[in-house]
């Protein structure tokens, strides 16, 4: 039987799914199947959550790996807690070294964007803290799909494929090796419906699994990666993994309209949807769909994103107050330079990304919101060689100006873009939420909230509506199913509107709510192979 898996010519829809004992929802059905595969054998969404992550270093290597970062904001006995996963750069690497080697920025690929891993401490973290089944038990659905392989789903597939037509013309020296040999072994990215399988992947998986990760920061897997930038020479080195911990942190909120929406503190950028919220909850919005909704959302994370991207990088060494930053006396400055027409801040071009996320819930209360990434695509493009280990490229947000608030410094955190958000009200739990994609994911959250809060939609509506992303300057970018009538109404305002290609560049998400008498209610990205997986 003859046909195109990735064409579609009739509108799809989806509908919410309810559950009462356990969910999952991610962006790959194999993930989500992972998860509550191990709901079901005693685990906690705590496991649920570390399942699904380290199915997804198998099942979406496009987004993510086990050389990647993560975020989590975890809800249990009562409180939320926030793990942040991001790894620092290098000891030996600074401005001066880069200058010295002809870098006048931080590059896309290769050896010297990156950092520090989090993703397995975070798994062997929370595993520790939170979760009831051994973390051998927990991963053993990634080994499983590592070792025996996998059919390769639409969307990936054509990430895959974009990637490696990407690759192969611009990663040339023989660091880049591994990623071919890895991720196209036949010359090649697999097809969609493919089997794809990598043994290395699956006996790192394992030894992660047994050692709690002590493997990968302190044990053969870190000699590994620590020969291979030395020959290859790059930075990152076996002090670096070895002095590795993730960090415990409080999260932060502000409260919109009765609901507290949460997110990570600064490294990373959930702040930025914190600030546009604060803005816009000086407005009364009546519609959704009209222009004048549209306007003031752009222009709100306009103003929130020109002072994220001048602020926001390692909290040691941030210059402004969260605070402050949250403050209702901030917000209604920022809030008066809304007018009638587009402004024109100051922050730079936003580039594309690479993440995946996820939301899992349990019968017993626990609700976790997981996001984990390679920064872009594959990363930096470097695997270390017999280990399927695919490195993230998150130094690429350093600046090199030292004069800049995110400069480059040795063993410091950059500014990160990742973000898992949570909702609660009357401090009870509403659930996790969240929308991968670069500098699209807090102005994925700030849509999903309103679309929640303002305008009453379901969490699969929420997802389903037409999406937009400010992109630099006054340009915005609209979905086509943004109605013609707004996106005209827009140019008369100011903005410079185009039509996005696609779907996949305005983000992936997923949500769980849980309601008033416990039931759970799940949506899952239009954009992607996404899935809720209920029991």
């Amino acid at each position: 039987m003859e046909y195109d898996s990735s064409y579609y010519p009739y509108p799809s829809r989806r509908k919410v799914q309810f559950a009462k004992n356990g969910m999952v929802a991610t962006s790959q059905p194999l993930a989500a199947e992972a998860g509550l595969e191990i709901l079901k054998k005693g685990g906690n969404a705590i496991d649920a959550a570390i399942a699904t992550a380290a199915c997804l270093t198998v099942v979406e290597p496009t987004a993510n790996g086990i050389g990647s970062d993560a975020f989590a904001l975890v809800w249990t006995q009562g409180k939320l807690h926030g793990l942040n996963a991001s790894g620092p750069a290098p000891g030996s690497i600074s401005i001066e070294a880069l200058n010295k080697a002809g870098y006048s920025e931080m590059p896309l690929y290769g050896l010297v964007p990156v950092t520090v891993p989090g993703a397995p401490a975070a798994w062997a973290e929370l595993s520790e803290r939170f979760g009831k089944l051994p973390l051998t038990e927990v991963l053993r659905p990634a080994i499983e799909y590592a070792r025996n392989g996998f059919p390769i789903s639409s969307n990936l597939g054509n990430m895959w494929s974009e990637a490696f037509d990407k690759y192969k013309q611009e990663l040339k020296g023989p660091e880049f090796a591994g990623w071919f040999e890895t991720f196209a072994p036949q010359g090649r990215a697999p097809s969609i419906g493919e089997m794809w399988s990598s043994k290395a992947h699956a006996e790192t998986l394992k030894l992660i699994a047994e050692t709690k990760a002590d493997a990968f920061y302190r044990g053969e897997l870190a000699e590994k990666i620590d020969a291979f930038f030395k020959r290859h020479g790059g930075f990152l080195a076996k002090e670096d993994l070895a002095g590795y911990k993730p960090e415990w942190v409080e999260p932060i909120k502000v409260n919109y309209r009765g609901y507290d929406v949460w997110e990570i503190p600064p490294n990373g950028q959930g702040i930025v949807a914190l600030m546009a919220l604060n803005i816009l909850k000086g407005f009364e919005f009546t519609s959704k769909d009209c222009p004048d909704t549209y306007h003031k959302q752009i222009e709100a994370m306009k103003l929130a994103f020109e002072d994220g991207k001048k602020y926001i990088t390692d909290p040691a060494k941030m210059k402004v107050s969260v605070d402050d930053l949250l403050s209702d006396e901030y917000a209604e400055e920022r809030r008066k330079k809304i007018g009638k027409q587009a402004l024109l801040p100051e922050p730079g071009s936003l580039p594309k990304g690479g993440t995946v996320y996820l939301a899992t819930a349990d019968g017993e209360g626990n609700m976790v919101s997981f996001i984990q990434s390679n920064y872009a695509g594959f990363g930096s493009g470097i695997v270390i060689p017999g280990t399927g280990i695919s490195l993230q490229n998150r130094g690429r947000n350093f600046s090199l100006d030292p004069a800049h608030d995110n400069c480059l410094e040795p063993g410091k955190k950059t500014y990160h873009t990742i973000i898992p958000g949570f909702l609660t009200k009357d401090n009870q739990p509403v659930g996790p939420f969240g929308v991968m994609g670069a500098f699209m994911q807090p102005q994925g959250h700030v849509q999903v909230i309103m679309n929640t809060i303002d305008f009453h939609l379901n969490p699969q509506a929420s997802l389903d509506a037409p999406r937009w992303q400010w992109m630099e300057g006054k340009t915005v970018e609209l979905e086509h199913s943004v109605p013609e009538h707004i996106a005209e109404a827009l140019r008369r305002m100011g903005h410079q509107v185009k039509w996005g290609v696609g779907s996949t560049g305005f983000g992936r998400g997923q949500i769980i709510w849980r309601n008033g008498d416990g039931v759970l209610e799940g949506g899952t990205e239009p954009r992607t192979d996404g899935a809720v997986s209920v029991w």
